[in-house]
């Protein structure tokens, strides 16, 4: 970027701008400084980055981006200073610049579950071809998906990037900056309902990805399995539709489950017919794979390329990571929840058939507004199809739950704090047994995983 570009961002001051070198990188940590680095200084909920703009040109920033308000305390600062009304909005428009000069083709993913495993099953698939750039993390609100942007560079040919929501507006400020060429939504499920509302809230906030891949004459990939997107979507723009069921573009079907859990799935995709050993467990993921599939096929992939990049794909840590041990099989997926993944989860337990005791560990799930306790309950139905044997609960959502099951032939326990859960797990046998935890991220799971992980060294 050079300082035209720097000029182009609305309300910006450049102060010094005879020294302004051209910009190769963009950063919001001071710790984070490379080659002609702009550090702009976001005022966080915990952090103010104008706290460390001395550090970060220390650290060798060129220049600095401060908001106008506070110029007046760097009297002393001896780079170029770029001054705007907001740095937070400034880093949007930084992002949007930078995206108007890549050359890469742009996918943007969101949906209320499954957005990071499509993120790096994508990755996988495609890096076979090309140079990719992905959202690390979980790097997808408002200031992840400009950093996504920024970091990616001229010689990158794909970006495959993440948007996340919890409140309106999000998804059309992120959307509308990433401009992307390709769009999916992976689902629209119960998931942040304190503030969407409800399912429509969600696909209202979600298909804004839509909108600005159709309205920069991209195209959007269809999950015609979910009856929201199906019957909402508009019949506008250039469009494919996947799924499991009915007719679409590119279909799915799961032959088989192998005695692992493992799926094997077959995809229909212009009349021919292709067969794939997943390395990675579950339903979901398989539904996952066939809309990485979509976008692979549109890319010019063949399914022997697809198939080639399997022998590197695993699962992510924490979203139905499946561990082995000894006496055991322990199934990870701490890193959130919400009623479409936990249920996936737990039909997932069902599945592998390595041992016949089932056992679940589960947390709250989280941002369920209004519906929360009868959707924790509603967890009753596939809790006794899954043929479940004991169920240990923690969370003030899973006593509800707790209440449901006990009228049940299986063990269940509710417990009413951490210490309490952990001693229970600390006296537990799980000799011969498939173990899932679950819960979402405010629930800390990964810490009784841990615990049950150090059963396997007795």
């Amino acid at each position: 970027m050079n300082i035209e570009d720097i000029f182009n961002i609305p309300d910006a001051v450049i102060y010094d701008p005879d020294k302004l070198k051209s910009i190769e990188h963009v950063s919001i940590d001071s710790r984070q400084i490379g080659k002609n680095t702009l550090f702009i200084a976001i005022k966080g909920e915990r952090f103010d980055g104008h706290d460390f703009i001395r550090s970060a040109i220390r650290n060798g920033a060129k220049a600095v981006m401060i908001n106008k308000n506070v110029l007046k305390n760097f009297d002393d600062i001896k780079v170029p200073i770029v001054t705007v009304k907001n740095t937070t909005d400034a880093l949007g428009d930084t992002a949007r610049i930078w995206r108007g000069k890549l050359k890469a083709k742009v996918i943007g993913i969101t949906g209320s579950s499954g957005k990071t495993t499509i993120k790096n099953m994508l990755t996988e698939i495609i890096s076979e071809k090309y140079s990719v750039n992905k959202t690390e993390a979980n790097n997808n609100n408002h200031i992840g998906v400009p950093l996504t942007i920024l970091n990616t560079n001229t010689n990158h040919q794909v970006l495959v990037a993440e948007l996340g929501t919890n409140h309106f507006g999000e998804i059309p400020y992120t959307a509308e900056i990433l401009s992307p060429d390709y769009a999916l939504i992976t689902n629209i499920g119960d998931s942040h309902l304190e503030y969407l509302k409800n399912r429509n809230g969600v696909w209202k906030e979600k298909s804004s990805l839509f909108n600005s891949t159709i309205e920069n004459g991209g195209k959007v990939f269809l999950n015609y399995d979910d009856p929201i997107i199906k019957a909402k979507h508009s019949k506008k723009g250039r469009q494919v539709s996947y799924g499991f069921n009915g007719k679409v573009d590119v279909k799915g079907k799961i032959i088989f489950f192998n005695d692992d859990g493992l799926p094997v799935i077959d995809i229909i995709n212009n009349k021919k017919n292709s067969s794939f050993n997943l390395p990675v467990h579950g339903e979901q993921t398989a539904k996952n794979f066939l809309a990485c599939c979509a976008i692979a096929f549109e890319l010019g992939f063949s399914a022997e390329q697809i198939r080639k990049s399997l022998k590197k794909m695993k699962a992510t840590p924490g979203r139905l990571s499946v561990q082995k041990f000894k006496n055991f099989i322990l199934i990870d997926d701490t890193y959130n929840a919400n009623p479409d993944s936990t249920q996936a989860a737990i039909r997932l337990v069902k599945r592998i058939k390595t041992f016949d005791r089932k056992i679940l560990f589960l947390g709250d799930m989280l941002e369920l507004g209004q519906k929360s306790i009868m959707l924790h309950k509603q967890l009753e139905k596939v809790i006794n199809e899954s043929e479940i044997n004991e169920v240990y609960l923690i969370g003030p959502k899973m006593l509800h739950l707790s209440k449901q099951l006990v009228k049940k032939n299986i063990v269940v326990k509710h417990f009413p704090n951490r210490t309490s859960l952990l001693n229970q797990i600390k006296k537990m046998s799980f000799d011969k047994s498939v173990i899932l935890v679950k819960g979402s991220r405010g629930m800390k799971m990964e810490e009784f995983l841990s615990e049950i992980k150090l059963k396997s060294m007795n």
